[in-house]
């Protein structure tokens, strides 16, 4: 038998001694209220006169004695026993001794076990000698019963039949280890000889670790349904052998069935409840499926409503989902076995307030990222600007933004932020109306405004990310004291590039205006200087700069 069994049985003795004392306990505590008072009434009354785990008779209180019935019960068993226990005393020696006074003696040899009064042979409805000699054979009959069981061959062919069960049970286990072993190790082989697997297009539903996974677990529950069984018989079997235990093997058959019983009883008169459960949640699950079909048909764009936009079908489902099943556990609560009950109110209470007061900022991030969701706000792939953060939109949840900047870093952003924070979208409008892009240059007043243009826009033809059509446009967007500001607006459909697109002009821009030695009077002027400040043409690749077209050259070659 392998070490693995041994928990096993542990688990099972364990479980059999929680059922053992969770039962005597049930049974020693009286019930309140009604029932507790019919149970008194079915009681037999009375005090009885036990030998071994028998009672024989019971003893009823009488009047008039200066001892009670309790006390005389407790003295005859206690004599009783002793004699049981003697064999030197025949039982043929127990027999009745009558006297004129209203009592007649039972005893068993010079020993008294029982006195018989007029008022006994009254409660039992019989006259005292024919209740003394009734009483006198029972006591035989017991006596000579507990020597049979409590004798020296009883116990010895109790404790070999012990042993026995013991080897026999020893025997079993081993045996059907080895051939739960070996069922799994064909399982095993099974599996991998079938390579069984459920799949739909690219997707497996059930793979074959799944199918060896339920084979297996199936397996191993009647591997411990089989052991419990064994286990228990074996238990009950070797109590009843010796007479010590014969009682507990009697109640121990009970330990197992009441609680099962109570149990069943219990789901009985709960069927109903669970039958409209049952009809709740069969509702409730074909009414989020045809929600959810309808709501998949908007997503993937074959339904078509007015006014409503295809992206908003799932947040909608999830709404929708979240009311269903909200109103179907509104109307299953009166039905779920002990919603009535105190406890039940109380956790229900518990788990309220602990929701509501720890998920505050959380519900009210959820709220917000239904209201992005609506509003349109933006969509996965925009290139957004929330708050002082700049980045492409990756990732939408419920409560958080993920956007990646083009540092390359991940920037995550409440929802409850957003909604109170400005944004701006720069891809919303990009591919139908173009971004524009500007940038702004001083020149001084020498220089003619319309060359100035001229060279802007021929800085803005050059930059190939740029578009062509709208056409790029300049505004003078200030007379200043000593230079005039220049705005050169472009458009492009790249938001997501805005930063290479905006190098890349600011280059061209440079270059052109050196080129027809134009001085850029930026960032400030204070006077005009001897010469020009522009940049020769033939300076323009001076090293290590390079012309676009020239080779990679190797350092220091």
């Amino acid at each position: 038998m392998r070490r693995s069994m041994v928990p096993v049985l542990f688990l099972v003795l364990f479980m059999t001694l929680a059922a053992s004392s969770s039962v005597a306990q049930t049974a020693t505590t009286p019930p309140t209220g009604q029932p507790a008072k019919q149970e008194e009434a079915k009681a037999p009354s009375g005090y009885p006169v036990v030998l071994g785990d028998k009672t024989l008779f019971r003893i009823k209180e009488v009047k008039g004695i200066p001892i009670s019935a309790e006390g005389r019960a407790q003295l005859s068993s206690e004599r009783l026993k002793e004699v049981a226990e003697n064999f030197s005393i025949p039982v043929d020696s127990v027999g009745t001794l009558n006297y004129e006074s209203p009592l007649t003696l039972i005893g068993a040899g010079n020993r008294q076990l029982l006195v018989i009064l007029d008022e006994d042979a009254r409660e039992e409805g019989s006259d005292r000698q024919e209740l003394a000699k009734q009483r006198a054979q029972e006591l035989r009959e017991a006596i000579r019963e507990y020597r049979r069981e409590y004798g020296i061959r009883s116990i010895l062919i109790g404790s070999a039949l012990v042993l026995v069960a013991t080897l026999v049970l020893v025997a079993i286990l081993m045996i059907l280890n080895r051939v739960y072993r070996k069922l799994e190790q064909n399982i095993d082989r099974w599996v991998e000889s079938k390579k069984i697997s459920v799949r739909i297009k690219d997707m497996d539903i059930v793979r074959a670790e799944r199918v060896r996974a339920l084979l297996l677990m199936v397996t191993r529950l009647s591997r411990f349904v089989i052991y419990f069984i064994l286990f228990y018989t074996y238990v009950h079997s070797s109590l009843s052998f010796l007479p010590w235990t014969r009682h507990f093997a009697d109640e121990l058959f009970g330990y197992i069935l009441g609680p099962l019983k109570t149990a069943g009883n219990a789901v009985w008169h709960q069927v109903p409840d669970l039958v409209i459960i049952a009809l709740l949640v069969a509702v409730t699950r074909y009414a989020l499926k045809m929600v959810r079909h309808v709501f998949r048909q908007i997503g993937s764009g074959a339904l078509e409503l007015k006014g409503f936009y295809p992206d908003w079908a799932d947040p909608t489902y999830k709404i929708c989902r979240l009311f269903i099943v909200a109103f179907a556990a509104v109307m299953a609560y009166p039905y779920i076995p002990g919603s009535g009950s105190l406890a039940f109110k109380g956790i229900s209470v518990f788990l309220g307030a602990l929701i509501s007061i720890g998920s505050s900022s959380a519900v009210a991030n959820v709220i917000a990222g239904y209201t992005l969701i609506y509003r349109r706000v933006f969509k996965i792939g925009d290139r957004v600007k929330i708050a002082d953060h700049v980045g492409d939109v990756v990732e939408m949840r419920l409560q958080v933004v993920h956007l990646r900047t083009i540092k390359n870093e991940e920037i995550v952003v409440p929802s409850s932020m957003i909604v109170s924070s400005p944004v701006i979208n720069y891809s919303f409008l990009a591919k139908k109306r173009g971004l524009i892009l500007h940038t702004t240059v001083t020149i001084g007043y020498d220089t003619p405004w319309r060359q100035v243009e001229a060279l802007l826009l021929t800085a803005a033809e050059k930059t190939e990310e740029l578009l062509r059509e709208p056409h790029p446009f300049v505004l003078q967007t200030s007379l200043d004291d000593f230079y005039v500001s220049y705005e050169l607006n472009a458009y492009t459909d790249k938001p997501e590039e805005m930063a290479q697109t905006y190098a890349g002009l600011h280059r061209n821009i440079q270059d052109t205006f050196n080129e027809y030695g134009v001085q850029i009077m930026s960032p400030s002027y204070r006077g005009d200087p001897m010469e020009p400040k522009v940049v020769p043409m033939d300076q323009w690749y001076a090293p290590p700069a390079r012309h676009s077209d020239e080779p990679d050259k190797e350092p220091g070659a």
